[in-house]
Parts: structure tokens; sequence; C-alpha cells
């Protein structure tokens, strides 16, 4: 009967911190990829694959006079090649008669593959698609760029990939696994656990049947994911109707990197963590909570439905902090993230509901409420305290305050797992903690656990890299003191130079004209990192991919580095003020290089990886986050080879 208890008290230390991965935002719905392969002697087909997201159709190649745009490929006429033939698809697009243009049009959905044959020995290819895509309340047309590398050795396929191709990968998976987790935990907290049986029991016995009983329990669970996920999707749709993606993206990263919402946050965080720990109650309204508990019961699923309302706000002491975890994390994915992360969390939340009123007798099995209900608590207000300094570093780190460096955040970390640690010795006791007469095995192999985590952040005080937590600390450029000495003042010549550092006593620079201008009198490439102070990947990819020996050496002696921090708060002199192509002043570096990132590298998403030449000629497919420094080396090697 422990057992249960234990497992749950186990997965709430290990929680101690949330997976926030980068996510690109859907700046169009059709993504580019090319390749090239030889066929022949001296002839080459190109291939330009496009994905079109779901939901959206692409027109074909048409031609339709007096109607919507086809998809057509222009192909700059310089010498050096000879086009064979014309662009063909690989499959037949889906026709149908249109009724607004009067016409039979085909269109694609999902993935088709563009082709044309061309004859050289050797050329760099200039194309650009044109093409239109609508769904079923809007058309947006596109263009894009293609410059590529036909008949070199290797065949070297050019072409710039959307970033969310190659950061994704299933980042999405992880935001849906996190929130899963703290749902579990949250079902252990007080203000939630004794509520199991007695609604399930109370559901049971008040039907005139079992069936009956089960399907009310079943409706009950589906109002509670209801009233979590719908308010999330309620205030995403309406920014997405008064400004579309760009309004709501606008508004994810705002939230996850101006001063005002990080601090916000990490205020809450420690406002919670305090409740936690018993020093007050956060409740909503009695008022607010009686109304609903009255309407709950009528009969029939109105009843049911406040009684799932009754629930939610009843809970909200214990699982305010824990759903603004989840969702203050996924902030930093794409605009429906924060809806999927919130549905994993309340579809795991009601499932207990729906289980034990499906199976009653496991209602036996359950532990009984008691004092490890309050341990679960304020292990989690541990966990909040930890995981709002990552607010209050954001904000540091974006506006350049200098409060939190390296070592002092470390330094708060080692003291509040320390403390968690003690606490599950039995040597801290809070205000509604239960006399604990002995350490259970569990207790002990959770404070082993966290002591073990103690230790392996002590080193970090002294500029041990920490691996494992990269991502969830400051970057070492901030630390005082580092094994590797100190860089402080390595890029103190160039632009931005006092205020921005590159780790591992890299030389580079923060603004792109200059790299440039730096890499043609040179003649190297140049590495293009798009990154950001709160990209918890980017530190991550700097600490366990850039540190290794083979790929600093290349970055150091074979191109030139250029960070472009797109998330930066400082202001831009007049004179470097970036107008984009809507016409759109920016007067913020981050405004400036996220634009920059956005309009000429088609990079929405951090880290982004670009080789580019000094004449700003891309060398390879753009890289995102992916920690093989095998693949990491290939791909900085690739671009050496295109350079030649």
């Amino acid at each position: 009967m422990n057992l249960v208890k234990n497992i749950f008290l186990a997965l709430a230390v290990a929680l101690t911190s949330l997976s926030a991965i980068a996510q690109p935002q859907l700046l169009d719905p059709v993504a580019w990829s090319t390749s090239v392969e030889q066929i022949g002697d001296g002839e080459y087909r190109i291939d330009f694959k496009a994905s079109v997201a779901e939901g959206w159709h692409m027109y074909d190649l048409g031609p339709y006079e007096g109607g919507p745009a086809a998809t057509t490929f222009t192909f700059d006429p310089v010498e050096g090649y000879e086009l064979v033939g014309g662009v063909t698809a690989n499959r037949e697009s889906a026709r149908e008669m249109n009724d607004i243009f009067e016409m039979v049009i085909g269109h694609y959905e999902g993935e088709v593959t563009f082709s044309q044959v061309i004859k050289t020995e050797g050329t760099t290819v200039q194309v650009v698609a044109d093409w239109m895509a609508c769904n079923d309340e809007n058309c947006i047309t596109g263009d894009k760029e293609f410059s590529i590398k036909v008949g070199t050795p290797a065949a070297v396929t050019e072409a710039t990939v959307d970033a969310a191709a190659a950061t994704s990968g299933g980042s999405i998976w992880g935001f849906i696994l996190s929130a899963m987790g703290w749902a579990l935990i949250a079902l252990l907290t007080p203000c939630v656990f004794p509520m199991i049986p007695m609604t399930v029991s109370f559901f049971l016995k008040g039907s005139g049947s079992v069936a009956k009983g089960r399907f009310r329990a079943l409706m009950y669970g589906l109002f509670i994911v209801v009233l979590y996920t719908v308010p999330i999707g309620v205030i995403i749709f309406l920014t997405w109707l008064i400004g579309g993606d760009a309004v709501t993206a606008d508004i994810f990263n705002w939230l996850s990197t101006h001063w005002l919402p990080n601090i916000l946050f990490f205020v809450v965080f420690m406002v919670f963590a305090a409740s936690f720990f018993g020093a007050f109650e956060i409740v909503l309204p009695e008022k607010l909570v009686n109304n609903s508990d009255s309407k709950a019961d009528k009969g029939g699923l109105v009843g049911i439905f406040f009684m799932a309302l009754t629930l939610v706000l009843v809970s909200f002491s214990c699982t305010g902090p824990i759903i603004g975890s989840a969702l203050i994390q996924s902030t930093s994915g794409e605009v429906w993230t924060p809806i999927i992360t919130m549905f994993a969390f309340s579809v795991v939340f009601a499932l207990p509901f729906t289980l034990f009123a499906l199976f009653p007798s496991w209602l036996k099995q359950l532990p009984k409420s008691g004092g490890w209900l309050n341990s679960v608590k304020v292990v989690l207000g541990f966990v909040e305290l930890a995981l709002g300094m990552k607010f209050l570093s954001v904000a540091d780190q974006t506006y350049h305050w200098g409060l939190l460096d390296r070592e002092v955040y470390l330094a708060i970390w080692i003291a509040i797992f320390s403390l968690l640690g003690l606490y599950l010795l039995g040597k801290l006791k809070f205000k509604h903690d239960s006399d604990m007469p002995y350490l259970s095995v569990t207790r002990l192999v959770m404070s082993i656990i966290v002591f073990s985590f103690v230790v392996y952040m002590i080193p970090g005080m002294f500029g041990a890299p920490l691996n494992g937590i990269s991502g969830y600390l400051p970057p070492m450029t901030s630390q005082d003191f580092r094994v590797e000495g100190d860089n402080s003042n390595l890029n103190a010549s160039v632009k931005y130079g006092d205020k921005l550092h590159l780790p591992h006593n890299l030389k580079g620079y923060f603004d792109l004209e200059e790299a440039i201008e730096v890499a043609k009198k040179e003649n190297k490439p140049i590495f293009v990192d798009i990154t950001g102070h709160a990209c918890n990947n980017c530190r991550e990819m700097e600490t366990r991919v850039w540190s290794d020996p083979r790929v600093k050496q290349i970055l150091m002696d074979d191109y030139i580095i250029c960070a472009l921090y797109v998330d930066d708060r400082t202001d831009l002199k007049t004179e470097d003020y970036y107008t984009n192509k809507n016409g759109i002043v920016m007067t913020t570096l981050g405004r400036k290089n996220n634009a920059i990132a956005v309009e000429r590298f088609n990079v929405n998403a951090q880290p982004g990886y670009v080789l580019m030449s000094p004449d700003q000629e891309i060398l390879m497919p753009v890289r995102g986050y992916d920690a093989s420094i095998e693949g990491f080396i290939a791909f900085l090697e690739g671009g050496k080879a295109a350079m030649k």
C-alpha cells in the first residue's frame, strides 16, 4: 500500500526541472528543401521538395489564366548550364472545379517534389520558386530563393531549410511528458488526492446503475479536460484573430524574453513556494467556489460540469503553480504548444477519476491521506524555488544587469537542494508536517539522490561545464572564475563585444555586416550562430558540442564566428536601425537579429547554425539543435568543402 506513495514521492523529487526546448513559429505553410543527383554524363537532376503544412494545399504548376497563382520556378539565365525540358512533379495533383475561378484547378497536400534536369560541367544555379497555398480561411503567396551547387565532386546540396524541420524533433514530446509528470505530482497534493475516492464514490453511489455511474464519471473527467484546455485555446484564438500567427508569436516571444513577465513569473514562483512551505494558503474567493459548488447539486450533465469546475477551483492552491510551470515552459514553443501542454496535463489529471470509476476495487489500494501528502507539497515548494530562479536569470542575461552570474546561480541551487536533502532526512520540519518517528527507505534513497546532485553541482562553482544541466544555467561567460580562463576582453574591440561573449575562449563577432567584412579580408566562411540568452538548447549545444576539441579547433581556425542574439534588449544607435521587409523599424539588437534570421536565412528557432560564404552564399542546409558531435563536425567540414 505504501508503494504508490513511494513512487509518487520519488517522482516529486526527480522532477527538479522541466524541459524547455525552443520551438519554431510557423512563418509560412510550405517548407522547402533541395537535393541534387547526377543522372548521366554532365546531366544532373535538381529536386525541390515542398512540405505543405496540415490543413493547407499548394497549387500545382498550372498555368491558370485568370486563376490562382500556380507554382513556378524561375532559373537565373547565366552561362554554365542548360535546362533540359521543364519542371515536372513526382505525382499528379488533385484536380477539382473551383467555383470562384470557374475552372478546374490542381493542388497538392502533404509532400510533393518538383524536378528539373540540367546539363553542366559544374556551376551554381540560382532559382526562385513562387507559390500559393490556401486553407479553409485564407491564402498565402510566397517565394523562395535557392542557391544550388551542381557538379562539385560531392554534389553538395544547397538549401535554406526551414528550421522547424531541424529543431522540432521530439521537443513537443518533451513538453507533453513534462506536463504529464507534473499532473502526476498534482494528484498527490493535499488539495486533490483526498477528492479522488470521495468523488468517485459519489458517482457510483448516486447513480441508478453501475453503467450510469461510470458514464457520469467519464463525463466528469472530460469536463476537467475541457476546463483546463479550452481557456488557453480561447486566449490563443483571440490573439490570432486580432493579428494572426505573428501577433500570437510576438506575445509568446515577449513572455519568454522581456524583463516584466520574467520578473513577474519569478515573484509568483517565490510566492507559491512560500505557500507550499506553509507560510499562508492561496485560495480563490470563497464566493466563487461556493457558487460553483451550489450549482453542482443540479442533476444531469450540468451538475457534473459544475462539480468538475468546483474541483478545478478548490485545487487551485496546489495546481496553480504546477500549471503555471508547465505553461510558462511551453511558451518558448510554437503557438499551439501551450494548448497541447495543457491538454496533456489535464488528461493525466482527470484519468484517476475515470479509472477508479471503471474499476472501483482499486480504491482499496490507495494509501490513506496523511502527512505524506504535505511532504509532497513541501518538495514541490523546493522545486518551485529552484525553477523560479531561471526567470530571474533570463531577465538578467537579456538586459545585462549582472545580478545573477553563473556561480551565484549555482550557489543558490546548491543551497536549495541541500535544504531539500535535509528535509527528506527529517532535519527540517515545516508548519503542517507530521512527526516522523523514523526515516523511511524511500526518504533515504531520495536524500541520497538529492545530495548526489548537490555534489555534482559543486565543481561548477569553479568552472566545470556541468553538461547535464547546462541548459538551465547562465552561460560560462558570466562566471568570474573559469577553468579555461577569462575571455571577457577577447571580443571587447568588436561591435557589442562589451556586452556579449562567446564560450570557450572563441573569438567572434556579434554584427553580421562586421563579420562579412572580416570574412572577405580573410577569405573564410562565416559560421552564423542564431542564438538567444533564454535559449536552453543553445547553452547545451555550446557545452556539449562546441567544447569538443575538434569542433572548437575548426571554429577557431577555419571560420569567422558571428553570434546573432535574437532576444538581446540592447538599444541600437540610430545609424544601426534595421527596417524589415514590412517597413517596421527595429531599434534593439535582438529584434534586428531576429528579422535578419527570418528574412535572410528563414530561421525562426534557436539554435540555428548557418554556414555562409563571404559573398553571402549559403554553403550547407541550416542545422538546428542536434547534440551529435560527429554530425556537427561533418556539417562544418561540408561548409569548408563547399567554399573551395
